[in-house]
């Protein structure tokens, strides 16, 4: 078993995320995962990430406050709002960023599988 403390989590700074603090709760240097890789990230008022993709699938979860997602619907964007304990998957390849377009910090969980090489 491998017991990660919120305490002691590990920090990480992924690219084109700003007023973002990102702790790293399973996986990579937070301890041995075989296949998935847990992070939670705070969003201050403001904060968010830039409209990008990964090739892997991934999912999230409101821990606090409200995130909106803005992914592509075509050529469109289109904004999904989501509260407290409500939760998003995003497919391998899809375009996503988060904002939050609140005066009140908020908080995101996610579970990623790690990147094939």
């Amino acid at each position: 078993m491998n017991v990660t403390r919120y305490s002691g989590a590990p920090a990480y700074f992924p690219s084109n995320h700003e007023g973002m603090h990102c702790l790293r709760l399973q996986g990579h240097e937070a301890g041995p995962s075989d296949t998935v890789w847990l992070g939670l990230s705070h969003l201050l008022p403001g904060g968010g990430t830039t409209l990008d993709a990964s090739g892997v699938e991934k999912l999230y979860l409101v821990l606090e406050g409200e995130v909106t997602i803005v992914t592509e619907d075509g050529a469109q964007l289109r904004e999904h709002v989501l509260r407290q304990y409500d939760s998003a998957r995003l497919a391998p390849g899809e375009k996503r960023a988060l904002k939050n377009h609140t005066n009140h910090p908020a908080s995101i969980l996610l579970a990623m599988p790690y990147q094939s090489t």
